[in-house]
């Protein structure tokens, strides 16, 4: 019998364009999903989509069903909404706090779609960026804050795993090197955000354990931050999706740090009392079915 699951995994497979992807988004190992995807083709006799494309290519089977699925699920999800908002009550307020100064480049698409989903839940952002998210929460200034983990004292939804990747001018000195260690950052100078040093993943997991002396340089915006990158007034550390069409239109250039790369996590942080709520669930979801679909290199978290 197809289920809603079954329709739910061709979705994913649609939007996010990999097995490995969709697996993250429907919160699968990856042989699970390979399973269940058997026992679909098993069912009408033929392969769903093409094993060897990328992105996905559905097979006239597979979109067929895929079109289905494009027709039920949207009913599906706002049945689920409307029953959360006939139990939940239809209004609520999400004061978004962010602690990551790119979220900016996908969270504007985010909200576009949850405002749509939610239009009575009033959704705005705190202005600023914030080094100490977790006093926001504590008093009352913000519901919601994207970025690193809030600690126990607050429910934490997993967002996703992304790298940061070292950009340069095209005729840098370390231009030659794929990869970047500690010790190639001596004497350079690193531009960034104006946040405290311990809230920069190079800084506090690479150059400050191996001691290696920097100069720091700082910008507001990214723009900014890449404009001093390719005329040469230093390198600076930026997550995948920030700098992906500044690197494809060699405006710059884009290296990965030590021999397994730099990596930090995302996450969505808010008081316990709203954890339960339907509309925070719903825009985590969002939040992970646009990334998932839109910024390259990233890993669902589960």
């Amino acid at each position: 019998m197809l289920e809603l699951r079954h329709l739910r995994t061709l979705s994913a497979l649609h939007s996010s364009g990999s097995l490995v992807r969709a697996a993250q988004l429907l919160n699968l190992t990856q042989s699970a999903l390979s399973h269940q995807i058997k026992l679909m083709e098993d069912r009408y006799g033929g392969p769903l989509f093409e094993r060897k494309s990328m992105p996905i290519a559905f097979t006239a089977t597979g979109a067929r069903l895929l079109a289905l699925a494009d027709t039920v699920l949207p009913a599906v999800e706002q049945a689920e909404r409307d029953v959360a908002r006939l139990s939940q009550g239809d209004h609520g307020q999400l004061r978004v706090a962010l602690e990551c100064h790119t979220c900016f480049d996908w969270l504007m698409p985010v909200m576009d779609e949850f405002r749509h989903r939610w239009p009575e839940v009033e959704i705005d952002l705190v202005s600023g960026f914030h080094s100490d998210p977790v006093e926001l929460l504590r008093s009352g200034q913000a519901d919601l804050v994207i970025g690193s983990a809030c600690g126990p004292d607050f429910t934490v939804f997993p967002l996703f795993r992304f790298e940061i990747l070292v950009v340069m001018a095209q005729k840098h000195r370390l231009s030659t090197l794929r990869r970047l260690e500690a010790v190639d950052f001596e004497g350079e100078t690193l531009i960034t955000y104006p946040v405290p040093t311990e809230r920069i993943d190079l800084i506090r997991e690479v150059l400050a354990p191996a001691g290696v002396q920097f100069e720091r340089r700082t910008a507001e915006l990214t723009v900014a931050i890449l404009q001093l990158v390719a005329s040469r007034r230093g390198v600076a550390a930026l997550p995948n999706w920030a700098i992906k069409n500044y690197v494809d239109y060699d405006y710059v250039l884009a290296k990965p740090v030590g021999i397994n790369g730099l990596w930090s996590d995302a996450f969505v942080s808010v008081p316990s009392a709203l954890a339960d709520k339907a509309y925070v669930a719903d825009f985590v979801s969002v939040i992970r079915e646009q990334c998932a679909r839109t910024l390259d290199g990233i890993k669902l978290l589960t």
